[in-house]
């Protein structure tokens, strides 16, 4: 049969995004082969548009197992695949396990060997999508440390993918790449962050004892004025270019003003004034210029 399409996946990986061609059309939908031709996989009816039936043609579906461990395809995308990590809902729970939603019709299963403490129905948790060797099955599992690995690899400035994980006194811990932890200090957060939510972060220092500091802003002298910043002086100057408020005003007050904590809003405020931008009297804050 003559691909019409390039980049074919060269084998069909569970819990993956696969590139796959139409090579027969049966009743049930679409039957996909790998480039070599010697794996296969339905497209159920569901998933099938009517542009999508022509032999030959590429289409990229995600492949997992049903309930019966037959490998199936679909369009639709999971809320995180095999190696990757997501927050995830719990829907039902039984002896040998928990099941979460994933944004697939089957949901992932939560072995109850992958708990570190008994899941409830409503709860949310963190948990990395892994694969099942011996079985081919995927899985759910909320030990996460075991699959998280050094520094080795990051440079400092680098754009990394983060998931928030947790909230602690010093900021939050994130997993950055699907493979290190690091973390996001509370004097660098200018603006809201929620457990599960995906950012886009910036390498900041990686420490001797191999763990990363991050922030939401680029590094280095070409980067970008923090939001923190932003929002300091966009404040001010809509007050008419000063302001009442100083960095011993009550947490509540400047929270309510700039939408910040007091630990933020100091270490904003500090850096525009060693930039010039603001002057600091006893009366408040005000614009220089």
């Amino acid at each position: 049969m003559e691909n019409r399409e390039k980049n074919i996946s060269h084998s069909i990986v569970v819990g993956r995004i696969n590139r796959l061609a139409v090579t027969r059309i049966i009743e049930f939908g679409l039957v996909l082969r790998n480039h070599n031709g010697d794996e296969e996989v339905l497209l159920p009816n569901a998933y099938v548009t009517e542009e999508m039936r022509e032999l030959g043609r590429g289409i990229e579906v995600f492949v997992y197992t049903d309930s019966e461990d037959r490998q199936v395809a679909t369009t639709e995308r999971p809320l995180a695949m095999e190696g990757e990590f997501g927050i995830f809902e719990v829907v039902d729970v039984r002896s040998y396990g928990a099941f979460v939603k994933w944004g697939l019709p089957k949901d992932l299963l939560v072995p109850l060997s992958q708990q570190k403490a008994y899941f409830r129905i409503g709860k949310k948790y963190i948990l990395r999508v892994a694969l099942d060797a011996q079985t081919g099955r995927l899985y759910g599992s909320q030990k996460i440390g075991k699959w998280l690995e050094d520094s080795y690899g990051l440079t400092a400035s680098q754009k990394v993918e983060a998931l928030v994980i947790a909230e602690t006194p010093m900021g939050y811990k994130i997993i950055i790449e699907n493979r290190f932890e690091a973390m996001l200090y509370t004097e660098e957060i200018f603006e809201p962050l929620e457990i599960g939510e995906r950012r886009t972060v910036y390498v900041k220092k990686i420490r001797p004892d191999g763990k990363v500091d991050c922030s939401l802003q680029p590094i280095g002298k070409q980067a970008a004025v923090s939001q923190g910043q932003k929002r300091v002086l966009e404040r001010v100057k809509g007050a008419g270019g000063s302001v009442s408020v100083t960095t011993k005003s009550s947490p509540e007050e400047i929270e309510r003003l700039f939408g910040m904590s007091k630990k933020a809003f100091k270490a904003a405020v500090n850096l525009l004034i060693s930039a010039g931008s603001l002057k600091l009297t006893q009366e408040g804050l005000s614009l220089v210029g």
